[in-house]
């Protein structure tokens, strides 16, 4: 039995428990869809076809013995900055990457639920950027539209999993990197607590800014890798109390407050929801109002919040370009943004994390008149492909906090956000809604997710089928 696309990451684990499908099946036709797309989408940097082929064989033979798993024998992806043992992390750059020895946490623990790695997706540089384009592998594309980009800095899970190449796809949030492009590929994307899903072999990511987060098509696929990679490294500086995201997907969320926060944080440089944009988020509104709710516009008190993220992002970048192995090879843009860095990482770094715990305190009391915020992910729909990725570094900040301002301060505070379809744009270009809630707030939006899903069905909408398996140059 072959199950097609449309079966995710829960259905694909029922119908292996139940020796209703092999898992070297559901493998070979991932690997099949991969191949047949990778001209048109260009997905994955690594694809593990004889590696995953074996250990698709290894989880058959376990569930003929009995034995059962989370996640025994389905196919998923990760991201090209996770380490996959035997494999490079390359993370955007361009160069030839030795294989890694170990696994990274959160894939040795996919792994201990019995997934299958099948491939490792594409993202920029060191995934500092909204677009998944580069020299070291050319440009991933959308499946809604190949002329545009999924988004980034996880653009290719995101391509990977909206094209049905696999159920699910983990990623990593920075700035807004799994929700955005969720947000322009039509996928449920959570970023969850930091040290919810471990980021070692390093404590922290970027200063603490990053952390790794899920892509699926429907909110209990997003919830049940969440869950599957959830947990702690002995030396993470992290780690937060544990939360069963998966079973609050069928859970009432009750009668909740909602903040519509449609006014973008402060930025030094212009940004503006565009009208399409949100005119969508609006209607999701309205409909969680219908539900019950009571929402009311409210913008959260920011303030000068990116005065404490600029430190954190480019410290943290620099000490990536500090340990990469072709400095000359990386982009100029790059070199720079890290040369800022090495100025900030002394005082305005330490003042920068000092500060979390005062906007804890300042946002966290917005939070107690308010259970969750809906806010845009972006501010326009995906852009072109190309139109960001020959700017100069001044040209590349005013694209990127003019298409995608709202979605860094969650990154500041560590606190959970999950973004969810808010419908089409223009030519069928989708556009998402941010959740956003306070400290281990996982299963109240994804209970809140769950409930708008099953009202709006947003997963029963696919790319036209045109658009992904074409002979299009990938770059």
């Amino acid at each position: 039995m072959a199950l097609d696309r449309a079966t995710g990451l829960a259905e694909s684990a029922r119908a292996l428990a139940a020796g209703e499908v092999t898992s070297r099946a559901l493998v070979e036709q991932s690997l099949e869809r991969i191949a047949a797309s990778q001209g048109s989408l260009n997905a994955f940097r690594v694809v593990r076809a004889e590696a995953a082929l074996a250990e698709a064989d290894a989880a058959d033979r376990e569930l003929a013995a009995g034995v059962r798993g989370p996640l025994l024998g389905v196919p998923v992806a990760v991201k090209d900055d996770m380490d996959v043992a035997g494999e490079p992390t390359a993370f955007g750059c361009q160069g030839e990457f030795p294989a890694v020895a170990q696994d990274g946490e959160a894939v040795r623990r996919l792994r201990a639920a019995g997934a299958v790695v099948v491939g490792k997706t594409n993202t920029c540089e060191f995934g500092q950027w909204p677009f998944t384009e580069g020299p070291a592998f050319g440009a991933t594309r959308n499946p809604w539209s190949t002329e545009h980009t999924p988004g980034g800095s996880s653009g290719g899970s995101a391509a990977a999993v909206a094209a049905g190449l696999v159920p699910a796809a983990l990623g990593s949030d920075g700035a807004g990197s799994v929700r955005i492009p969720a947000s322009w590929t039509h996928l449920i994307g959570i970023k969850p607590q930091r040290g919810r899903i471990s980021t070692w072999p390093r404590g922290e990511s970027f200063q603490g800014i990053t952390v790794n987060g899920t892509l699926a098509r429907t909110v209990a696929d997003a919830a049940l890798l969440l869950d599957a990679a959830s947990g702690n490294h002995d030396l993470d500086p992290h780690r937060p109390p544990a939360v069963d995201a998966s079973g609050a997907v069928g859970r009432d969320p009750g009668r909740l407050r909602i903040a519509l926060a449609l006014k973008p944080p402060f930025t030094a440089l212009p940004a503006r929801l565009q009208p399409e944009v949100r005119a969508k988020v609006v209607e999701l509104a309205e409909k969680l109002a219908a539900l019950g709710h009571t929402v009311e516009e409210a913008d959260p008190p920011y303030g000068q919040i990116g005065l404490t993220f600029i430190p954190r992002a480019t410290v943290g970048l620099a000490e990536r370009v500090g340990e990469a192995p072709f400095p000359a090879l990386l982009d100029r843009r790059t070199r720079d943004a890290a040369r800022l860095g090495r100025l900030l990482g002394g005082a305005p770094l330490r003042a920068a994390r000092r500060s979390e715990a005062v906007l804890h305190r300042r946002i966290g009391g917005f939070l107690t008149s308010y259970d969750v915020i809906l806010a845009p992910t972006t501010a326009a729909p995906p852009p072109r492909i190309g139109s960001m990725l020959k700017l100069g570094g001044l040209a590349t900040d005013r694209a990127m906090i003019a298409a995608c301002p709202f979605a860094w301060p969650w990154n500041v505070l560590g606190w959970p956000g999950v973004n969810v379809p808010a419908g089409f744009v223009g030519q069928g270009l989708p556009v998402g809604a941010q959740l956003l809630g306070p400290a281990h707030s996982e299963p109240l939006l994804v209970s809140l997710a769950a409930q708008l899903e099953a009202e709006l069905r947003w997963h029963e909408a696919w790319p036209p089928a045109r658009e992904i398996a074409t002979d299009s140059p990938a770059a």
